[in-house]
């Protein structure tokens, strides 16, 4: 009751950010968590995004049949892929598409102990702030703060895993047929680095879909850590 009088009188006698001071300093419902603990959750959820949703790209098709991240030709070879469907091209360009997947499926299976070392190494600090934020605050926070450098471990994973499925023959052999079109400008591609970006979109974006699973469902609590941080958005 007291509180509740508090709360009234400062709403009040102050502005929004003073408020904001008043209700930052109230005791907290649950004792006993501190950053640490909070962050320690917040790394639990990333990980259940890594284990339960990542995974699923690694799948044959997992990129290819997920419409939430299957890649895309990038703009400067949709031209590419209508011209060699004008001419009865058109299962070479069906090929050229499922191969870039393909490779994306490749090397997140590769590439996934990259992602829980840097869910490991990142540090929070403001775990509170990210735990009361929007449903993919904890994903967002390690885009930004690891993207640059998963990118370039990533990059020579995809460049290995263009070279296992044979992607690197399949779309030479298809630029080579455009490039050799009368009436057609040369295109030259830098496929690997396209399809690094677009696989680290698809991991993030997986990774989000289990964050928010765990901050809008109970059931998806499924550990105590999980039960006793996630409570305090709640």
């Amino acid at each position: 009751m007291k509180r509740l009088l508090l709360c009234i009188l400062a709403f009040q006698l102050l502005g929004c950010a003073e408020l904001q001071q008043v209700v930052n300093q109230l005791p907290q419902g649950t004792p006993g968590i501190g950053n640490a603990e909070i962050a320690q959750g917040l790394r639990e959820a990333l990980n259940f995004g890594i284990e339960k949703q990542v995974n699923k790209l690694t799948a044959h098709d997992g990129f290819f049949k997920n419409e939430l991240v299957k890649i895309l030709l990038p703009d400067e070879l949709q031209k590419v892929d209508k011209t060699l469907r004008d001419i009865g091209l058109g299962k070479l360009a069906d090929e050229g598409l499922r191969i870039l997947n393909r490779a994306a499926e490749d090397a997140v299976k590769e590439a996934t102990p990259i992602f829980v070392d840097a869910v490991k190494g990142i540090t929070f600090s403001d775990a509170k702030q990210i735990l009361l934020g929007n449903d993919q605050a904890a994903t967002s926070y390690l885009e930004g703060n690891t993207r640059n450098k998963l990118s370039a471990k990533f990059n020579p994973v995809i460049q290995n895993s263009f070279r296992k499925v044979g992607a690197d023959q399949i779309w030479e052999n298809i630029i080579t047929k455009y490039n050799n079109l009368p009436l057609t400008a040369d295109v030259n591609p830098d496929l690997t680095n396209y399809t690094t970006e677009k696989a680290l979109d698809g991991v993030f974006t997986m990774i989000a879909i289990e964050e928010k699973e765990i901050r809008t469902k109970i059931s998806s609590r499924t550990t105590d850590l999980l039960r006793k941080v996630f409570a305090l958005q709640d």
